[in-house]
C-alpha cells in the first residue's frame, strides 16, 4: 500500500475524530489556522480534511522569506469558485498565500474572450497577468510573439515545489512544450474516450436481444465507430432503463458553441489519418499524421474524403439519440448520460468522475469506459482513395480539449512565485486531489493517475474518495489504454488564429447536422474560409509555426 494510499484511508476513517478548529503542529506554516479559513471554499468537513491531507503530503518548501508582501496575479478561466480549472486556483489560494506569504489575486475571463483578452493585454504592454492557466491552443500565439518564457530553470530548484514532469503521459507531455523546451506545468489533461452502461451493454438478455435481432455478437466495449453505431442504433427507442419511456443510444452536444466540434475531431482522427510506415508510426511527413492542412503549403484538408466520410457518419450516429441533441451545450449532453437516459457517450474525463456524485449522477456503480473507437473505414491521402478493412481498422487517439494548465508571463515581475504556484498545484498529492474531485474540472494526466501497465495509481486510492470500484477500472483503465495504446495521435492545431479556425468549423458542422448544407458542401466551405484566414494572418508566417508545431521537417 503506498503513501497516498495511507493518507486517504487515514482520512477517510478518522476525519471525525480530528479537529475542524485548527492545526496544533509548531513548525507547520499552516499552525494556528482554522481549517474553515485555509480551505473556505470546501463544501463539508471530508472535502477540507482530505485537502489538508493532500497539502501535507506536497511537503512544500517555507518560501515566505523569499515571497512575503508580493503579489501574483494569475488569468483563469471564468468559471467561479468551485467551477472548473477556476475552482482548483481558488480551492488551493489560501493555502499558497500561507506558505509564501504573497497575496493571489485572481481575474476570470470568460471562455469565448479569453485567447483575445489575453492576447490584446499582450499586445497593447498592459501585462496584467503573471501567469494564465491557459488552453494548449494558445502556444502559437505565446510563442511566436514570445510572451511567455521557458521554466526548464525552476525546474531543477530546490526552493521550489516538487512535481513530475517525467511522469506526465508523452502525448499530453508535448503539449506542455515548445522544441524541446518547457513552458507548461501539468494541470488538466483531456482527451476523449467512450463511456457506456456497463449494466445494460453487459446484461445476458439484452445481448441475446442483440444478436437475435442485429444478427450478430453485441462486442463490449465497441471497438470501432461502427459497432459504437450498430449499438447505439439497437438501444435508441426501447425502453431499456424501464423507466416506462423510450430511451437513447447516444448523448451528443451539438449546438454551436457548445464545443461539439470536439465530438467531430475525435471521432473523424480514425477516418482521416494514417500512421507513418517504418520503426515510428507518429513520424508526420507530407501525408502521415496530417489532420488539419498540408504541412508543405498550408492548404486546408479538411474537405478531404476522410473527414466527408466521417461527417456523414456522425449525422447518422447523431439520429440514434434525441432531436434536442442539436440544441444542447456539453453538459446538457453529459446530464442526459449522468440521469441514465442513453447507453453510450464519448468525452472527456470528467464524466467519469461526474458519475460518481450523487448530486450530479443516477449511475454510479454502472458505468463502463473503454478507449475511443477506430474505424473500419478510412482515406489514405498518399494514395488518394478510401480503404476498408474492418478486421484491421484503423486507429489514431485524441487529445481534444484545453489540457488546461500554467503558464508564465515574460513580462511578470514575479516569474519566481508563478512558477511556485503552478508548482505546487502540480505536485503528486495536490494535482491527485484536484483529479478525484471531479468538479474541478482536472482530468487525469499522469502515470500517477492510472492504473498499471500505464501507471501507478491503486484502485483504492479512488475508493478511498469516493469512488465505485467497479467504475473506476473500468473509467481509469479506460483512460491509460486512450493515452498508450494507440500507434499514434491526432496532431493537436498550435497557431495564431485557431480560435478562428475552430469557429468556423463548428458553425458549418452545424449546418450540415441539421440539412443546412451536406456534409461536403459544409466542409468544403470550411475550406474555402480556412484559406481566406492563412492569407490574412499571412501563409508563410503560419506555415512555419505549424511546421514546428507539429514536429514537421520538409522533405523528410
Amino acid at each position: 500500500m503506498n503513501r497516498r494510499t495511507i493518507t486517504f484511508l487515514f482520512l477517510f476513517t478518522t476525519f471525525l475524530l480530528l479537529s475542524t478548529t485548527s492545526i496544533l503542529a509548531q513548525d507547520d506554516p499552516f499552525a494556528g489556522i482554522p481549517l474553515e479559513q485555509l480551505f473556505p471554499n470546501a463544501i463539508n468537513d471530508v472535502e477540507r480534511q482530505s485537502a489538508y491531507e493532500a497539502l501535507i503530503a506536497a511537503n512544500l518548501p517555507d518560501a515566505r522569506d523569499m515571497f512575503a508582501g508580493k503579489t501574483l496575479t494569475i488569468g483563469v478561466l471564468g468559471s467561479g469558485a468551485r467551477g472548473v480549472i477556476s475552482g482548483g486556483v481558488y480551492y488551493w489560494r489560501e493555502a499558497f498565500e500561507a506558505i509564501t506569504g504573497a497575496d493571489l489575486e485572481i481575474i476570470e475571463i470568460p471562455f469565448d474572450q479569453m485567447l483575445t483578452t489575453l492576447t490584446t493585454d499582450f499586445a497593447t504592454g498592459q501585462y496584467t497577468y503573471d501567469a494564465i492557466v491557459n488552453a494548449s491552443w494558445f502556444y502559437g500565439d505565446y510563442i511566436s510573439n514570445d510572451w511567455i518564457i521557458p521554466i526548464d530553470d525552476f525546474m531543477q530548484d530546490e526552493r521550489f515545489p516538487k512535481w513530475e514532469p517525467d511522469k506526465v503521459a508523452a502525448p499530453l507531455r508535448q503539449l506542455l512544450q515548445w522544441e524541446g523546451k518547457w513552458y507548461g506545468v501539468v494541470n488538466d489533461g483531456d482527451n476523449q474516450l467512450l463511456y457506456y452502461r456497463r449494466d445494460i451493454l453487459e446484461d445476458p438478455e439484452w445481448q441475446a436481444r442483440y444478436r437475435e435481432e442485429m444478427g450478430e455478437d453485441m462486442v463490449v466495449p465497441p471497438q470501432t465507430w461502427q459497432q459504437m453505431l450498430k449499438i447505439a442504433t439497437f438501444f435508441n427507442g426501447k425502453d431499456w432503463n424501464g423507466d416506462g419511456d423510450p430511451d437513447d443510444g447516444v448523448s451528443l452536444h451539438l449546438k454551436v458553441g457548445g464545443q461539439g466540434f470536439f465530438h467531430y475531431m475525435s471521432l473523424s482522427a480514425p477516418f482521416s489519418i494514417t500512421p507513418a510506415d517504418g520503426d515510428d508510426p507518429t513520424k508526420v511527413t507530407k501525408y502521415d499524421n496530417i489532420y488539419w492542412f498540408d504541412p508543405d503549403d498550408m492548404t486546408a484538408v479538411i474537405n478531404s474524403p476522410g473527414h466527408v466520410k466521417a461527417l456523414e457518419f456522425l449525422k447518422e450516429l447523431a439520429a440514434q439519440g434525441s432531436q434536442s441533441q442539436f440544441g444542447w451545450e456539453l453538459g446538457e449532453a453529459w446530464d442526459n448520460f449522468l440521469n441514465g437516459n442513453a447507453v453510450v457517450l464519448f468525452s472527456w474525463g470528467d464524466v467519469g468522475s461526474l458519475a460518481q456524485d450523487p448530486n450530479a449522477s443516477t449511475i454510479q456503480g454502472l458505468l463502463g469506459g473503454g478507449r475511443i473507437p477506430c474505424s473500419e473505414v478510412w482515406y489514405d491521402r498518399e494514395l488518394g482513395q478510401m480503404i476498408e478493412d474492418p478486421e484491421n481498422p484503423n486507429c489514431v487517439g485524441n487529445l481534444v480539449g484545453a489540457s488546461w494548465h500554467g503558464v508564465i508571463s515574460k513580462y511578470s515581475d514575479v516569474p519566481d512565485l508563478a512558477y511556485y504556484f503552478l508548482a505546487m498545484q502540480a505536485t503528486r498529492p495536490i494535482l491527485f486531489w484536484n483529479v478525484v474531485y471531479g468538479w474541478t474540472g482536472v482530468d487525469p494526466s499522469s502515470t500517477t493517475h492510472l492504473f498499471p501497465p500505464a501507471g501507478e495509481a491503486t484502485v483504492e486510492d479512488y475508493v478511498a474518495a469516493g469512488y465505485n470500484a467497479d467504475d473506476v477500472k473500468s473509467y481509469i483503465t479506460a483512460y491509460g489504454d486512450n493515452l498508450f495504446t494507440f500507434p499514434t495521435t491526432q496532431t493537436y492545431l498550435r497557431i495564431p488564429g485557431t480560435p478562428e479556425y475552430w469557429n468556423i468549423l463548428d458553425i458549418r458542422l452545424s449546418q450540415a447536422m441539421i440539412d443546412e448544407l451536406t456534409p461536403q458542401a459544409a466542409l468544403d466551405a470550411v475550406a474555402e474560409e480556412w484559406e481566406k484566414i492563412t492569407d490574412d494572418i499571412g501563409r508563410d508566417y503560419l506555415l512555419d509555426i505549424y511546421q514546428r508545431s507539429i514536429g514537421y521537417t520538409p522533405g523528410e
